[in-house]
């Protein structure tokens, strides 16, 4: 780190942070020094007191970091805009995070500012009767959640009430959200907190991530990222950028991202947006917001701009403005693709670390995550994925076409060498 290095502290750090950060120029050269900060995403305990924690971190860091930002959903996005106002450093109002990614405040303030891109919502306590205008069939969420767990197709009212009286719902409502419920109480006068779910009418089309940054009340895109799905499950297989949806349709996405990022008021912050587009009825609709960086997205750009989008939301982090220019990375698109399996199974052969980054290195331009050991089992798909997969490992890659792109993919498949047997 040279003398004017500026430590910027990544707030429940996931492994997208370990892994994309030190590609980065401004990690590099120097200039920026991440601190990467305790516990990690997704170690922390339910019933972690984050109050005293965020106590602990304003005590540690206070006149030691020039910013704070986080990749981590929950709670990594709330938390790093709490400790940022704290400490008085660049950051959204905390306030406007928490209801950002409140699902049914947020589509509350779509119907406000973007109502052509907001579906019907309607929201539901399982403590007491459901909406009685709700129309089904219709999608069941948790108004805070993770990944896509505890949702699902609904089809009628025998149904929702069976969903929303399973174990795993109590359990979800009283640990999984303790720390955003004490974050609402904390920070803001929200009316509602994280231990409903909401209902939504059924979207469907292309799906993609629309991400920018907003700065001084101005946003502004860096990119489109499409997400393709296997059509028999709906599992995530794909996300490749640029996004092949026509000119017209990412103007009107973009329009639609920039007008709801400065009705939200949302500001001093890297933002991501995902949205289907419809083409039978020419449609754009917003599936949620997410007032932070997609860290999985981060090298996609690299690789297709010559840009991480890492290297955007620390320049915001420390109030700077960012550079994003466009089309000077080496390749013509991009990818990142989850690898998974859609039994359960144990994992007969994984390759260590080791293996991984020599075979990655072979492959300019490649990264590779390797998430599962062998003998490890995969079997819990509701808890941890999508209720119908688990994801054992995720390759990020450049191409000059689409083909190519595949055949590369195909090919470090094997050269990773997982087996698996089914349980």
């Amino acid at each position: 780190m040279t003398q004017d290095s500026k430590r910027i502290l990544f707030s429940f750090p996931t492994d997208w942070d370990r892994k994309q950060l030190p590609l980065c120029r401004t990690v590099r050269d120097g200039r920026v020094e991440p601190v990467y900060g305790e516990p990690a995403h997704g170690w922390h305990d339910w019933d972690m007191d984050i109050l005293a924690y965020l106590e602990e971190q304003c005590r540690q860091y206070r006149g030691k970091l020039a910013g704070v930002l986080s990749t981590s959903d929950y709670p990594g996005a709330s938390v790093a805009a709490v400790l940022a106002r704290r400490l008085g450093l660049p950051g959204p109002d905390p306030e406007v995070v928490l209801r950002l990614g409140h699902k049914y405040l947020s589509r509350v303030l779509q119907k406000e500012v973007v109502p052509e891109a907001a579906p019907d919502f309607w929201l539901v306590d399982p403590d007491g009767a459901p909406p009685e205008d709700i129309r089904y069939p219709c999608f069941l969420k948790p108004v805070k959640g993770a990944f896509s767990v505890h949702t699902g197709k609904i089809g009628g009212a025998a149904e929702l009430e069976s969903f929303l009286r399973r174990q795993a719902i109590g359990t979800f409502r009283r640990q999984t959200m303790a720390i955003f419920n004490t974050l609402v109480g904390e920070v803001g006068s929200l009316a509602h907190d994280g231990s409903k779910f909401i209902a939504e009418g059924l979207l469907s089309g292309v799906q993609v991530t629309v991400e920018g940054w907003v700065q001084g009340g101005n946003p502004r895109i860096f990119g489109i990222v499409d997400s393709v799905v296997d059509p028999a499950t709906g599992s995530f297989i794909r996300f490749d950028y640029p996004s092949s949806l026509s000119i017209l349709v990412q103007r009107r996405m973009r329009d639609i991202a920039k007008r709801l990022i400065r009705g939200s008021t949302l500001d001093d912050t890297v933002f991501n947006i995902e949205m289907f587009y419809e083409q039978a009825t020419d449609t754009v609709s917003i599936i949620e917001v997410n007032p932070r960086l997609c860290g999985q997205f981060a090298d996609l750009y690299q690789k297709v701009d010559g840009t991480s989008s890492y290297n955007v939301a620390m320049n915001v982090a420390l109030g700077r403005k960012p550079r994003f220019d466009r089309g000077d990375g080496p390749f013509e698109l991009a990818a990142s693709v989850p690898l998974r399996i859609f039994r359960p199974s144990r994992v007969v052969f994984a390759p260590d670390d080791d293996a991984v980054d020599r075979i990655a290195k072979a492959h300019p331009g490649t990264l590779i995550w390797s998430e599962v050991e062998t003998g490890m089992a995969l079997t819990d798909f509701e808890t941890y994925e999508d209720g119908k997969s688990a994801r054992f490992a995720v390759i990020n890659l450049g191409a000059a076409s689409r083909s190519g792109l595949l055949d590369k993919v195909e090919a470090l498949h094997r050269e990773l060498g997982f087996v698996f047997e089914e349980v």
